[in-house]
């Protein structure tokens, strides 16, 4: 099923008051699988006109879909829930092709992702206080209304659907642009929806770049909020944009996440944990912890532990379930990072393990070569720029106020991490360090934890309850009486 999915003619049209319909726009766009540089698929790209038509179905919904109840929108959520898990394995497949995650990560992480946000935001729907009375006062929380969704590449259903569930739950309507970088799994997503009973003008999609639909959305008089996961730059663009109508905006931006290992910790299991969450999604995390912090005089065993745990991973093609690092998702990402590890060698880091070029055996796509760097300076480029990518810089550090002090200079706070046995030290750390998420000795993940970063990497919280409220509105009615 899923080669015809590649194929499928949804991919040139957008999903618009309840069906399918033609662009308005006729600029066309390639889907490239990144195993390979070639193209898979050909979307049609939006404009101005397409985003008007969807914010205005969105915009007739929300008067009778906002006035539902939680009860209701609880059933929906549910309904979506059962045919997602009919189309499990086709967004596994579709994922893998046009963003090259190996099939298993896939299946296992990025659509199981998916799937937990929603069963979360039924679980919160249960109990979540949309109306408080204090005496004779009313205190509601109702729908922000339409809400424009701009989705990244990387983790696309995860993000998705972390943005729609929660939308849905509050009552609001959507219009979404996914990226146009991995498009085919939410163009899947938006007929799971139509299945599953979604009023029409409820839910809303359309293709295309951030020039031609970002910006009209952000730009759009009638969204009254804008959710935006991307880069720090494209976060700033869609804020200055959105300013203008005085419109919510709710960012989840870039990381540069810091690693800080103890002297106490078991060092292997600290190095190797830390290699293998820097290169988890091919290493295109936003909170992956790519700066390890390392006491100086463990740094040369560090290194050994580090070569030897990027080198057992397995780069090939993301189809293959023995692969566990597949290609990068596109071809500027790809030169991007190549530029950024020439950089670290020019700047003097030694360099482990990877480097430049394909690796080893592999003679197309965007298969980055597993790499680390030690002895890394502070200041030097690949410890202060977000490589997005399987790179590794390890820093030694002389003293806990040192790591700290490094771990908080940067523009980022999107997630930290450490690792240590005495829990007076490392709950300590855990206060001061300037991060949304504090990882302790490897946690299970928890998708009920507020999710987001200080700093440049955004404003506002994901998943769960703290997802919810961020499409809300507070209306306070006083003298409302008593019943």
């Amino acid at each position: 099923m899923t080669s015809a999915l590649a194929s499928h003619a949804w991919h040139k049209k957008f999903f618009i008051d309840g069906a399918w319909v033609d662009p308005i726009s006729h600029v066309r766009g390639d889907v490239i699988d990144p195993a390979t540089n070639e193209p898979i698929a050909e979307i049609a790209y939006g404009n101005a006109a397409d985003v008007d038509r969807a914010v205005q179905a969105a915009r007739r919904a929300f008067p009778s879909f906002s006035r539902t109840t939680p009860q209701e929108r609880r059933a929906l959520l549910e309904r979506i829930v059962a045919v997602y898990d009919q189309h499990a394995e086709d967004f596994a497949q579709l994922m893998t092709l046009e963003m090259g995650t190996p099939i298993t990560f896939s299946r296992e992480s990025q659509v199981a992702a998916g799937r937990e946000h929603f069963v979360e935001m039924i679980r919160v729907l249960e109990h979540f206080p949309f109306e408080i009375t204090r005496g004779v006062t009313k205190i509601v929380r109702e729908a922000v209304g339409v809400c424009g969704l701009i989705t990244p590449w990387n983790w696309p259903i995860n993000q998705v659907v972390c943005k729609v569930a929660p939308a849905l739950a509050a009552g609001c309507t959507i219009v979404l642009k996914p990226s146009e970088v991995s498009p085919l799994d939410a163009l899947l997503f938006a007929e799971v929806l139509s299945k599953a009973g979604v009023p029409k003008g409820v839910f809303n999609l359309v293709n295309g770049d951030g020039v031609s639909v970002g910006e009209a959305m952000s730009r759009h008089p009638h969204i009254d909020m804008m959710s935006f996961t991307g880069s720090t730059r494209a976060g700033i663009q869609v804020a200055k944009t959105a300013a203008d109508t005085v419109k919510r905006v709710h960012q989840e931006l870039g990381g540069k996440s810091p690693n800080i290992i103890l002297a106490d910790a078991d060092l292997k299991l600290a190095v190797t944990r830390g290699v293998n969450n820097c290169y988890v999604n091919n290493g295109q995390s936003c909170d992956a912890p790519t700066r390890m912090f390392v006491p100086a005089h463990l740094h040369d065993e560090a290194a050994h532990y580090a070569k030897a745990a990027a080198e057992a991973f397995v780069v090939g093609s993301p189809s293959d379930p023995k692969t566990t690092l597949g290609p990068v998702a596109y071809a500027a990402q790809y030169n991007r990072i190549q530029g950024l590890i020439a950089r670290g060698i020019a700047e003097g880091a030694t360099l482990v393990t990877g480097g430049l070029g394909l690796p080893q055996g592999i003679n197309r796509g965007c298969f980055v070569r597993p790499t680390v760097f030690a002895n890394v300076k502070h200041e030097m480029a690949v410890s202060r720029e977000e490589i997005f990518g399987p790179v590794l810089a390890i820093l030694p550090y002389s003293d806990l106020e040192q790591a700290v002090v490094e771990a908080n200079d940067t523009v980022y706070g999107l997630a930290a991490y450490i690792q240590g046995k005495d829990m007076k030290v490392v709950r300590d750390i855990a206060t001061r360090l300037r991060a949304g998420s504090i990882y302790i000795n490897e946690p299970a993940g928890d998708l009920t934890v507020p999710f987001g970063g200080f700093k440049q990497s955004g404003n506002g919280r994901e998943y769960g309850e703290w997802g919810l409220e961020a499409f809300v509105e507070l209306k306070g009615m006083l003298n409302w009486g008593e019943d």
